[in-house]
């Protein structure tokens, strides 16, 4: 529960703070156009009391407005983020505040259970975490859009930090207003599809421009947070990493080509290269430290001469250059290796691996540290070497990603190509596919040759493979994340990978067996896919392909024992069978999961792939973290942070910070609580169980309900989102028009845009009524229950925000573009009967009121409510324009309503 005085200190400046910046931003609307009416409209809708008049039929003035609604939005969602930066730092400021999550709150409290200091430096030194960048198409802001947000960001940032004169003050206004002015005069909506070199500009500016700097604040704020709880020198910050599908997952992306891999692979290699000279360039100009030969430290003037000999007679320039300047003559000599690591590894003088380059920066600290300048070695250097041990030589491990299906297409092309009796592999069974793979996973011998003709898949996926072989045997496979089976069903789907990698020549004879450049990572996405997870990897697990590829790795990698990368998905679960199915399938699945690694004696890393809605596994990290299954947590975990999330954890430093330092610190805490192993079940968990499948048959009762693919297709904007302009991957995965064939994300933004936000909440009312009707004792007990089990908190706090965001009234509103009146009201009846139950049901099962235990989520509402409401009014209007006669003006006009809706909610998909 939120304390009710730092409440009021933050409703105080957010409000001030909004109201200062709307006013501006209505004076820049007025200087334009006075005589549109749209400063008073948007006044109106952010201010208590005064009417709002619904659009007319002929929607005269509406775009603007539109516009107008949509910025004030967004200028709200930035005041709103820079309001919880200052209210987290003055808590900081008090000290006695400590935020759960932080650094300082989760050392403090792993000490105050009884860990040693030894135990939480072992544990810190085993954990990694990746945040994985995907491609999927969910941000509704163009870059132009973004850079803007940034810059008014910064400006109301340094209103917080700066004391001004009256001259200055002015000069900051004025600033402030021309921002406003640039924004206001953009344009929202893309014009065109985003193109993939697009999206991996994005990528490479959040990677080159952004991290780099969190990295430095991430490392800085642990040292303190460390001194703070330990008094003694801090160990080096956890292990963080980033991935990126970007340019890697080409699932019903027919734009990741090959080619495009292989250059996204070499543009991140380059781009990281580029970093760390530029910021070795920064660390010489401020190692200026003179010293005589007498006064260096015997560690540096070691290193200096071992240096100089690998690098020869070009290292005389460094030494010539800062006579008396031993720091910065090491340095410079870095900057020679670093150069010549670009040609490649083999190249002589260059870099064998980042861990040299960090254990040359560990001789510059050690020596700092020597010579008594440990704060020059703490402030400068240890930093940069946080910052090589993130981004490597790679920048960004890519993940390749293709769907089980694709692969075997791929694979019948490859039986038609060598003229093998049956070629039909995807019709065949899983136990036909096994005895095959089986099989042929004991011969070397390809089926094709290189002159070979192929058919689309099988030339595209041996092309790529090929590709990867080559950049692995000149690099290295650091840069590469595993390859990812989207929608596996079974052990098949996994092994087909292997031959698939077997004719792109990723199949390697090892003293252990053959083995596969790269691990074949599962992504169980589905309900039924969830149930069989863990045979399906149990017999994956004992494969001999699979050990020796595992042993490789571990070798490679120089880990203590095997690990192994299993994915999970939220989104097609939940768009399967409903959030409870989808939620309670994923905890056990993770409980099973681990059980297996555990037996075959290997360490799994679990990669949850988390959207950015509660229907999409979104929610607040530390309790995700918290409602991890016990005992499945060991110190590796990986995280997608897709579409609009990217923007809006990573677009600001500060922003950034916090979120990651959440994360660390939180898989260091967990991974320690997990240590104990598996808890035994949740004395719940049968009567739990019951309660999932009630729901779960309540939510296939409604989306196979005859007419719902109508009615979904009518009462939502579906049409729009599938023609809108937010990534370069189609919405579909194959075309079809159906349910299973849509992607998770416009799913959950159509309903979203709509006011129903079904994923989030739907099956949830019929579950917990049966219990409270059938089994009312359980219901009691559930109740009783509820504070102390992390996982049905989380839970029911994410069903909780959904049901907040749902309005009924909108949701008849859009129900009315059904024409069908009675396949509209049976539906509409259906569904707000669902939500009345699972309102009335969650409301039960807390001991407190929402409007005590969630007063900002009540009251961000309440200050949307009226622009929403015209927004969704005008959508309407505009669906219906459309649909009755489709054209690009009403459509640009329709997906500005969008984008505003968008920023009206802080969430698309």
């Amino acid at each position: 529960m939120d304390n009710p005085e730092l409440v009021r200190d933050d409703f105080a400046k957010w409000s001030a703070d909004f109201a200062d910046l709307l006013a501006l931003f209505c004076k820049v609307i007025d200087e334009y156009r006075p005589a549109t009416g749209v400063a008073d409209f948007v006044r109106c809708c952010f201010t208590p009391g005064r009417s709002v008049q619904p659009p007319g039929p002929d929607g005269f003035g509406s775009l603007e407005r539109c516009q107008g609604l949509s910025i004030a939005f967004q200028l709200l969602n930035i005041v709103e983020e820079n309001t919880t930066n200052q209210m987290r730092r003055r808590a900081e400021a008090r000290r006695h505040e400590r935020e759960p999550g932080l650094w300082r709150n989760d050392l403090a409290d792993l000490v105050a259970r009884g860990w040693s200091e030894e135990r939480i430096r072992d544990a810190i030194a085993s954990t990694v975490f990746e945040s994985v960048l995907t491609a999927h198409p969910t941000e509704a802001k163009r870059t132009t859009v973004l850079e803007h947000h940034r810059a008014i960001y910064l400006l109301l940032l340094e209103r917080e930090t700066r004391s001004f004169t009256d001259i200055e003050l002015g000069i900051h206004q004025q600033r402030l207003e021309a921002a406003l002015q640039r924004l206001w005069r953009t344009g929202e909506i893309q014009l065109d599809r985003p193109a993939l070199d697009s999206e991996i500009r994005t990528v490479m500016h959040y990677m080159g421009s952004v991290f780099p700097d969190v990295v430095e604040l991430l490392d800085l704020r642990f040292q303190r947070a460390w001194r703070d709880v330990f008094a003694s020198a801090p160990p080096p910050l956890p292990r963080l990493g980033f991935g990126t599908w970007v340019g890697g997952d080409r699932d019903g992306h027919p734009g990741v080509t090959p080619q495009v891999t292989v250059a996204m692979l070499e543009r991140l290699r380059g781009g990281a290269l580029t970093l760390l000279q530029s910021r070795l360039t920064g660390l010489a100009m401020k190692l200026s430290l003179a010293g005589s030969t007498d006064d260096v430290p015997p560690v540096l003037r070691a290193r200096l001469e071992t240096t100089a000999a690998l690098l020869g007679e070009p290292s005389r320039a460094a030494f010539e250059r800062n006579r008396h300047e031993p720091w910065r003559q090491m340095v410079n000599l870095l900057i020679m290796r670093l150069e010549r690591t670009k040609t490649g590894p083999d190249t002589p003088g260059a870099y064998r691996s980042p861990d040299d380059l960090v254990d040359d920066l560990g001789v510059i600290e050690a020596a700092l540290v020597e010579a008594c300048a440990p704060r020059v070695a703490e402030t400068d250097v240890r930093p940069l070497a946080a910052q090589v041990r993130t981004f490597g030589f790679h920048f960004a491990r890519l993940d390749i990603r293709q769907n089980s299906a694709y692969h075997d297409r791929a694979i019948a092309g490859l039986l038609t190509a060598a003229g093998c009796a049956r070629s039909d592999f995807p019709d065949w069974s899983e136990a036909e596919k096994l005895a095959f793979l089986d099989a042929e996973l004991k011969s070397p011998r390809p089926f094709t040759g290189i002159h070979m003709a192929l058919n689309s898949e099988a030339d595209t996926t041996v092309r790529l493979l090929h590709g990867l072989r080559e950049h692995i045997l000149r690099y290295g496979a650091d840069g590469l994340g595993p390859l990812v089976v989207s929608m596996t069903r079974g052990v098949a789907d996994l092994l087909a990978m292997y031959l698939l990698a077997r004719e792109g020549g990723l199949l390697v004879d090892t003293p252990d067996g053959r083995a596969c450049l790269l691990q074949v990572a599962p992504l169980f996405e589905t309900i039924h896919d969830l149930d069989a997870c863990d045979t399906i990897l149990d017999a994956f697990l004992a494969h001999p392909l699979t050990r020796a590829t595992l042993e490789l790795t571990r070798k490679r990698d120089g880990k203590a024992e095997p690990e192994f990368s299993v994915m999970l998905g939220y989104s097609d679960s939940n768009k399967d069978g409903g959030i409870f199915a989808s939620h309670w399938g994923l905890h056990f699945a993770e409980k099973r999961l681990a059980r297996v690694g555990r037996e075959h004696g290997v360490r799994l890393e679990f990669f949850h792939g988390r959207g950015g809605t509660i229907g999409r596994g979104a929610g607040p990290t530390h309790r995700f973290l918290d409602a991890l299954p016990v005992g499945t947590l060991r110190g590796r975990l990986r995280v997608t942070e897709q579409g609009e999330m990217i923007s809006q954890q990573y677009a600001n430093r500060v922003t950034a910070t916090f979120h990651l330092e959440r994360l660390l610190a939180g898989v260091v805490r967990t991974s320690m609580l997990h240590e104990a192993g598996p808890a035994p079940p949740h004395p719940l968990r049968g009567l739990w169980t019951e309660v999932v499948d009630q729901s779960l048959s309540a939510y296939r009762g409604l989306v196979e309900a005859e007419g719902f693919i109508p009615f979904f297709r009518a009462a939502t904007p579906i049409d729009a989102i599938e023609q809108a302009r937010y990534g370069s991957r189609p919405s579909r995965r194959s075309g079809q028009a159906s349910l299973a064939d849509l992607r998770a994300i416009p799913w959950v933004f159509s309903w979203g845009q709509a006011r129903f936000h079904l994923p989030g909440w739907y099956g949830v009312g019929s579950g917990l009524g049966w219990l409270a009707r059938e089994r009312p004792e359980g219901f009691q007990a559930i109740r009783e229950a509820l504070p102390d089990w992390p996982f049905l908190n989380y839970l029911l706090h994410n069903v909780e925000a959904s049901l907040l965001a749902a309005d009924p009234e909108i949701m008849a509103l859009y129900a009315s573009m059904v024409d069908d009146v009675r396949l509209r009201d049976t539906m509409l009846t259906r569904i707000l009967d669902e939500y009345r139950r699972t309102r009335e049901s969650v409301a039960a099962l807390f001991t407190l009121p929402v409007t005590v235990r969630r007063p900002r989520s009540l009251r961000t509402h309440e200050l949307r409510a009226r622009g929403l409401t015209w927004l969704h009014h005008e959508q309407v209007r505009l669906l219906r324009a459309y649909r009755a006669a489709p054209n690009e003006t009403t459509l640009d006009a329709l997906l500005l309503t969008v984008n505003a809706i968008a920023m009206g909610q802080k969430t698309t998909g």
